[in-house]
Order: structure tokens, then sequence, then C-alpha cells
């Protein structure tokens, strides 16, 4: 394992003359249970370093041209990565360089510690779109940063998973209270921005008043000159690291008065946790640093002026201060070091599903047709019992109707609704945040919407299950199965998985038609009274729901040369002959009639695949009748469904098993037996989890006889 921690160019990695940035990897490093994998790059021409596996990478002084050192400095870390790639670059405070970097199998991670709207690579709109799918994370130091980066972008990024905030952290101090001096600090560089220029102006007021007080003053700055003298004012210049906390330490009042918009402010954090009574300006992140401060919305020399004068006089008040601003400090390295390794152990995948294991509820966005705009016709459907099978597992499912949605917001400039639906898609998903998606037939569900999700959110899992068949006469349906096929942790169809023509690059899974027992409730074997003897049902559509004018059906031969052939069995027919199909509750009420089911789908037989009209039939208690090119008996036996290789051999099957009530009955009762043993829908719906999040090993009892 190696990761690659990038620094900004010069950034002096060296206790010498750190930077925040030092300051905060130095620690957090030294604390992170990946140790011993980092290497820090960067460029300082300071010789004393931290004590961290570090690499200094050494360029030219001659200047080819604007930008030439930031290019050569990325090319020679580049030529360092190509003798051994990293499993993850960290790259901190330069968008630039993300950019810059190979787009490879690398995971890349980028920190912001300042704006990120004032840093190149990441200004634009479309840079911080880039970033967000180049990037395995983002890392910002506070919230305010955070915003910063969303702004103008649309609202699904701002629950993306691949944005974080790990705020800079300090060691929380030893510190007695009691110890503190009468003294005032400021720490920074002295310039306008900082507020210098107004805490100067009101510290030689307070130091005029309060005259055992004094004030001390770490920073420099070349560019502006703001000249405040006072003999209880110490300026003291720059200072090292170590030097400024013990100040800290004996401080008693800590003034933050930045004007600017401060994305973090390591001095406010520090004064924290030195048990200093802080008083900070309200401006970017300042308020994030800190749990219990002085905190002022309007600056100005009199609001520093009377905020310092209220804690001098109000001893009580400060004293309560320090101690909360001590005791509620929880900005610590080993807090941010962990925080750092969760992401990276998430990255690595180094452990199987942390957070999603067999036992977790999980959160499941299922997209499939629930047909609400068909007022209940087509309710009973596959995609309802494997919700079903979802919600009996105790996991939280939240259902988004595809074709419904398609029907309800169709426009002029959407003819089909499906900009509509896509938008919507990704807006429920950025609301609910699911662990896993399951489309179910969701060819409106576009392909680059899918890719979209997969880089905005990549811990959320994809599958996808398919009734329909897929050979012959049939092959657009494998054109509809194919396009996310690659895109999906796992998929599933109702065909033998080896019977597809194609380059199987993911796992395709044979799933079942199930049965559940809110839908399948008869036992038409215990009813003595059933009035007919053969069931069968077909239509030209499930979403038609009535017979097409000049449409024709082959099956509709077959059944009027069976009827031939067993000219004294009653048969109860939907779907054909001016006989319209039946639905819903009319479906069940009429099948509740019947002994016997004949289950016979379009074309040629296919091995293991039948449309959910089997389990209808199995799951109610009919005796069924299946084609035995189909092999299912490799998963039901003679004693549970009867098979049939010619027509002769289906009408003398059907005339024996008319005759021998009691054999029908057994043979019916096993079946129905078997199959909601092994086919219900809860085991169906957990045979989809398991695969999907590679969950136990175990093998289903169809998996063991499929042949």
């Amino acid at each position: 394992m190696k990761i690659s921690i990038l620094l900004p160019y010069k950034e002096n990695f060296s206790p010498t003359y750190p930077g925040a940035v030092s300051i905060f990897l130095s620690s957090v490093i030294k604390k992170s249970k990946f140790k011993k994998f980092i290497t820090v790059y960067g460029s300082t021409d300071y010789k004393k370093k931290y004590n961290i596996k570090y690499k200094n990478i050494v360029i030219s002084k001659k200047i080819l041209g604007l930008g030439s050192q930031t290019s050569k400095y990325i090319n020679e870390f580049i030529k360092l990565e190509n003798k051994k790639p990293s499993d993850i670059v960290e790259v901190h405070n330069r968008p630039l360089y993300i950019q810059l970097l190979p787009l490879n199998n690398t995971k890349k991670v980028l920190y912001f510690h300042n704006d990120p709207l004032s840093m190149n690579g990441s200004k634009t709109l479309n840079e911080r779109v880039n970033l967000l799918n180049i990037c395995s994370k983002i890392v910002f130091n506070s919230e305010w940063s955070k915003n910063r980066f969303l702004t103008e972008l649309d609202d699904i990024y701002v629950k993306s998973l691949k944005l974080i905030v790990i705020r800079q952290s300090a060691d929380k101090q030893k510190v007695n209270l009691n110890d503190k001096e009468k003294i005032i600090t400021f720490v920074g560089k002295l310039n306008k921005a900082k507020g210098y220029d107004i805490f100067g102006s009101a510290i030689i007021d307070v130091l005029d008043q309060f005259k055992d007080w004094k004030a001390i003053v770490i920073g420099d700055e070349e560019r502006e000159k703001l000249i405040f003298n006072h003999k209880r004012l110490h300026i003291l210049g720059f200072k090292n690291h170590r030097e400024v906390i013990e100040i800290f330490k004996k401080t008693n009042i800590s003034v933050v008065c930045s004007r600017w918009e401060e994305p973090f402010g390591r001095t406010s954090l520090e004064s924290a946790s030195c048990g200093c009574a802080v008083i900070i300006t309200n401006r970017g992140g300042l308020p994030e640093t800190i749990t219990n401060a002085v905190i002022l919305n309007n600056l100005s020399k009199t609001s520093v002026y009377n905020s310092i004068s209220a804690l001098i006089r109000n001893k009580k008040n400060r004293e309560e201060l320090q101690r909360l601003s001590i005791s509620n400090f929880n900005l610590t390295h080993t807090n941010a070091s962990i925080q750092i390794d969760d992401y990276r152990n998430e990255i690595l995948d180094s452990y199987k599903l942390k957070n999603i294991s067999l036992k977790k509820k999980l959160k499941i966005l299922h997209v499939t047709n629930f047909n609400e705009r068909h007022n209940g016709r087509l309710f009973y459907n596959t995609g309802k019992r494997i919700n079903n099978g979802f919600v009996r597992l105790n996991h939280s499912v939240l259902e988004f109707s595809d074709r419904d949605i398609v029907s309800y917001y169709r426009k002029i400039n959407d003819l089909n609704g499906s900009k509509r639906l896509n938008r919507k898609f990704i807006e429920v998903i950025s609301n609910y945040l699911p662990d896993i998606i399951v489309l179910g037939h969701a060819d409106l569900i576009k392909r680059e919407t899918v890719l979209f999700i997969k880089k905005t959110y990549p811990n959320i899992k994809f599958c996808q299950w398919f009734l329909d068949r897929m050979d012959t006469k049939w092959i657009k349906n494998l054109s509809r199965f194919r396009d996310k096929y690659d895109l999906m942790d796992a998929n599933f169809c109702t065909s033998d998985p080896k019977s597809l023509k194609f380059k199987k690059e993911k796992p395709i899974y044979y799933l079942p038609n199930p049965v559940d027992e809110s839908f399948e409730k008869l036992k038409n074997y215990q009813n003595k009274y059933l009035n007919k003897d053969v069931f069968f049902a077909m239509s030209h559509g499930v979403h038609r729901g009535v017979l097409k004018r000049g449409k024709f059906d082959e099956r509709e031969n077959l059944i009027e040369k069976l009827k031939l052939l067993t000219p004294n069995i009653k048969y109860d027919l939907y779907g054909m002959s001016n006989n319209q199909p039946i639905w819903a509750d009319n479906f069940i009420n009429k099948i509740s009639k019947s002994k016997m089911g004949l289950n016979l789908s379009q074309g040629k037989p296919v091995k293991y695949y039948s449309s959910d009209r089997f389990a209808q039939m199995i799951g109610n208690g009919l005796l069924v009748f299946i084609d035995k090119k189909t092999k299912f008996s490799d998963f039901l036996n003679r004693n549970e469904i009867v098979t049939y290789d010619s027509l002769r051999d289906l009408s003398k099957k059907i005339i024996k098993y008319n005759k021998n009530d009691q054999l029908r009955k057994k043979i019916a009762k096993k079946g129905r037996d078997k199959y909601f043993k092994y086919f219900n829908s809860t085991i169906i719906s957990q045979y989809i989890l398991d695969k999907t999040f590679n969950f136990k090993k175990r093998k289903y009892f169809w998996e063991k006889k499929i042949k």
C-alpha cells in the first residue's frame, strides 16, 4: 500500500517556518494507522524536517515562463509516481494540481484550506464539476469552505458523499487557568485583512485604561506597515509554533478580528485549545473553530474595544468562557486522524463493507413500474413482490415508479417525460441517500444519469432485474438489459444467463419468479368444488390491458388443437377468442375456480424462462403443466409439477390428472409448498442484496440445481 501527500509548491514542511498545512499534516500523520505507508512530497529550502517520511522534489531554478515552476513540480512528482504508483494521492490546497495529474487508477483526494472560489482550478463552475468527477473525496476545513465550493452548483451535489468536512486540529493543552496572566494576544499577519489595524487602534485605548494588562502581538507583514506603539504592547514578530503555544497558555484574552472571510482560522483554534477567552469576528469559518467565544457581528474599533473591556471587567464571565473553551474542545489531532483514516479505509476498500453488513438495515431505492396510473389493475406484479421482500427484511424502501412519473410530466419540450424523470431521480437520491438502487425494467433512466450518480455518490450500489425473455425475436429486450449492464454491481434475469449471447464482464444471476404470501393466498388443491379443469391466460401487453385488434398470438392455435385432443376438459381461457385478458382480483377470482394451470410462453421454450404466470399458478395451488425444454425439472420434480414434451403428451397428461383427483391434489400441494419454501419474495429479495453487496457466500437452492 502507498499513500502520497502532495504539498503546495514551496510549502515549508519544516518546524523552522511551517504553514498551516504543514502544522496540520505533521500532527495527524503521526496518529494515523497508515503512517508507515505515507510519503509526503514537497519542495522546501529548509533542511530541518518533521520526523515523517518525506521526499523533497528539487527542480531547476530557471524559470521558463509563467506557471513553469508548477508544471515542473507536478511533472517531477508524476515521474516518481510512475516508478511506483500510489493507491491514494492526497493533494493539499491546489485544485490545479489535481487537474494536471494523469487519469489513472490512483484514487485522488483534494484538500481545500482556502476559499475554493479564489483558487486556480476551482474558480469556475465547470472546474468544480470536473473536480467532483476526478476526485474520490474532496475535503474542506470548514462548512463555509464547502458551501463556497457548492456556489452555483446544482442542489444535487449538496449531499454528495464525496464532499466531507475535516476541520484542522490542535493538541488540547494541559493548562491551569489560575496561572493565566493579564495578557491580550493577537497572532497573525499584521495587515488589514486580519483586522490588525482595528486591533492596534483598540488595544492602545484598552492598555491606557487597564494599567495592569499588557498585549502581545506575534506576526509580521512585509507588504503593509501598520505601526502601533505602547509601552505595554510587545510586538514580537515571527515566532515558531511551539513558542506561540507557550504564549497562548499564559494568555487570558485572544483576539482574532479578521476582516476577510477566513476559511477556518488556526489562531482561534489554538487559542481555544489553550483555554483562552477568545474574541472572533463572524467571518467565514471562524465560528467553526471554537465552541465558546465572543462573536462580533460588526467589526469596528468600538466593538473590539468593548468586547475586550467587558472580559477584563467581568472576571467571572471571562473565567467561565475559558473553562468552557478548554473543556468543550474536540478538534484534536486524534479525532481528525480518525476521520481521515475512515475515508482512506473507504477508498482502499481494505475491509469488506464496514458500514454495509448483512445485519444492517438498508435504505433501498426501488425503481420500477409500480403501475399507479392503472388504478390497481396491475398491482399483482413482480416488482411489488420484490418490494414486499425488502420490507419483510425490515429495510427502508422508497418506491420510485418511473413509468408513472413520465406519464405525469410529459411536455412539449419533453415528449416522453424522460428529462424530468431523470432530474427527479437525481433529486430523490440527493434527499434519500440510499445504500442501494434497484432497477427493474427502468429503461427511461438514462445511462449518463447512472454514471453521474456513481461519480457523485460512489458508495451507492446498483443492480437491475429483468423479467422478459431476451432470445431470437425478443432481441430488443437484450439491448435494454445490456444498456446499463456494465454499470451494475449485479444483474438478474429470469432466463439462464448462459443463454445470453454477449460478453459478460459483470456478474449475471438467474432470478426465479417469486411468490408472495400476500398475493398467492389460494390453495386450490383444498377446494372440492372447482368447476373448471384447466386455466390459461395471456394478453397482448400488460399496459394495453385489452386485446389489440388485428393481432394474433401463435399460442391460440396450440390451444385450439389442445381442445380438440381433450374434448371433455373444461377450459377457462382469457386473452384470446375475443375473451378479454383479466387482471388483479378478477384474475384471482377466475384462477380460484380451476384445478390445473397451463404455463405456456410465447415462442420456443427457453431454459429456465417463464413469465410470472408460473409463480401465480403454482403459488395458488394449481397443478401446473410446463414444457420440458424449460428445464424447470431441475428445480421441481415430477411429484411437484408436470412437464410435457409435445402437444399430444400434454393432452394425455391433462386427461390423466383430471381423472385422478387425489394425485392431482398431492402434486399441486407439494409444488406449492416447495415453491414457497425456496422461491418466496423474501428469499428472492435477500438473494438480490447478497449478490449485489457480496454478502454471504451461501448458495441458494436454485443455484445448486442449475446445470
